[in-house]
């Protein structure tokens, strides 16, 4: 998968300065995180796609800066994770989920213990999905042990990024896992946004289980929902839980009714 996903397609992306620009986007955390990909004319969507992989890309090289990665390995390694992203049979997996996560952790920066860290184990925590695979995790880990030790970033920092990657697959986290605890945060942000983008997060998850039958479809997804009803807290950190947890369950909600008319 390794060798797979790193393989260059020679594709080309405007590398220059715009953390100015994405700096001011910081707190425009959740419900806007989406709004480079409208429907509209396709030089406007391939206009928006480029825009979107730029800022990300400030995001990837801001992320590696503590770790002295050379550039040309950087830009290499984006363009695989680019490429994962971007795969056809991603609909709510993709760039746009990444950015979300990024951005909603930035605004956390104050509470994290290491926002490289972070900022890391979120670009590769989806890297390898597949919706009928139940490794993904654990392949996305061992995918981000293998670029990240090609950087020659310590152990002791693979190790806790692998870690954190792993906390996604049940979206649980110790009470004093902070970067944890945020990263689950970003990744269950989309629950908290409003209606009309909670269903188009919806339709998304559906389409990627398009193999599923309608029946078998609306059981599993209802029981997802209702694990995360029953929970005492959808959102760990404080910030997230007061902005985003009543939101969130009144979208689990509704979505439930919905499944339950068929």
């Amino acid at each position: 998968m390794a060798e797979e996903r790193s393989r260059s397609q020679g594709k080309k992306f405007d590398f220059g300065d715009r953390m100015g620009e994405m700096n001011g986007e910081v707190n425009d955390t959740v419900t806007n995180s989406d709004h480079h990909f409208h429907d509209g004319q396709e030089e406007a969507q391939v206009m928006e796609k480029a825009t979107l992989e730029n800022r990300l890309w400030q995001f990837w090289w801001r992320s590696l800066q503590p770790y002295a990665v050379e550039k040309a390995a950087a830009e290499t390694a984006f363009l695989a994770l680019v490429q994962a992203y971007s795969s056809p049979d991603r609909y709510y997996h993709t760039l746009t989920h990444i950015h979300q996560m990024l951005v909603v952790i930035q605004s956390l920066q104050a509470q994290a213990q290491n926002l490289s860290r972070l900022q890391l184990a979120t670009w590769f925590h989806d890297a390898v999905y597949h919706s009928q695979a139940t490794e993904n995790e654990e392949r996305s880990a061992n995918y981000a042990a293998d670029i990240l030790r090609s950087f020659n970033l310590p152990n002791e920092e693979i190790t806790i990024i692998s870690h954190l990657i792993l906390c996604t697959k049940h979206h649980n986290a110790d009470v004093n896992d902070i970067d944890a605890q945020i990263l689950l945060d970003a990744d269950l942000s989309i629950l908290g946004t409003h209606e009309k983008q909670y269903q188009k997060y919806a339709r998304a998850i559906r389409q990627e289980y398009a193999w599923v039958s309608e029946e078998a479809y609306r059981e599993g997804r209802k029981r997802v929902l209702e694990s995360f009803l029953h929970r005492d807290r959808l959102f760990l950190t404080e910030p997230m839980f007061t902005r985003l947890e009543a939101i969130a369950r009144h979208n689990l909600q509704a979505e439930l009714q919905q499944l339950a008319k068929g």
